[in-house]
């Protein structure tokens, strides 16, 4: 068993150590590595790298408030790479499976995206249809409306026209009438006038002229 210590490298120990376990640890020999935690991320990171190179995580714990250790077991380099080869076959199924799904979930989006934009056009052609019917429905009633108008327009006025020429013969008629009545009262106004036989008086004869005076005064002749 072999300790050491990394402190020194922060966050960047991991090759030190890969190159510790490969160079001075013997195969089945475990090596102790104590290393600064930082962000917590080492732990986890110090790990995966211990797995990538088919070694044996034995232990991972916290040394102090701001230290951490791993123990670790070398494995033969057949292991070793067995397990590596199956680390890489994992990670090569696993980016497969992963792209499979990416493809599969494109796929899905395309096919989503496909019907909702079909769905959006046929109810873009339903709404254009029902806006179509409404706008034929309204100009029918519009017209429907104004030939009513229209026809009661001219029933109005056919009707003021028919009553004014029945006024208008109303008058006439009772012009005539009035103006028969008048003529049948004349006539026999003048059919019921009594008959004057006194002879007509002569007109007096006029008197005859006087001669005029002769103007007095002095003849005219010699003086006496």
């Amino acid at each position: 068993m072999k300790r050491y210590d990394l402190r020194h490298l922060q966050d960047d120990f991991y090759d030190r150590m890969v190159e510790l376990i490969n160079s001075d640890l013997k195969v089945a020999e475990v090596g102790i590595f104590l290393f600064e935690v930082g962000d917590f991320s080492s732990i986890q990171k110090s790990a995966d790298v211990i797995k990538e190179q088919g070694h044996d995580l034995m232990n991972s714990l916290k040394f102090n408030e701001v230290d951490w250790t791993i123990v670790v077991k070398k494995i033969d380099e057949e292991t070793k790479k067995a397990r590596q080869e199956a680390i890489a076959a994992a990670q090569k199924a696993a980016e497969e499976k992963a792209a499979e799904e990416a493809a599969a979930a494109k796929e899905a989006e395309e096919k989503a995206a496909e019907e909702a934009a079909k769905k959006e056009a046929e109810e873009k052609a339903i709404k254009e249809e029902e806006e179509a019917a409404a706008k034929a429905a309204a100009e029918q009633e519009a017209a429907q409306k104004a030939a009513k108008e229209k026809e009661e327009a001219e029933k109005k006025e056919a009707e003021e026209r028919a009553a004014k020429e029945k006024e208008e013969a109303a008058a006439k008629v009772a012009a005539e009438k009035e103006a028969a009545e008048k003529a049948a009262a004349e006539k026999e106004a003048v059919e019921k006038a009594p008959v004057n036989k006194t002879p007509a008086k002569k007109p007096a004869p006029r008197a005859a002229a006087k001669p005029k005076a002769k103007p007095r005064g002095r003849p005219r002749g010699k003086a006496k």
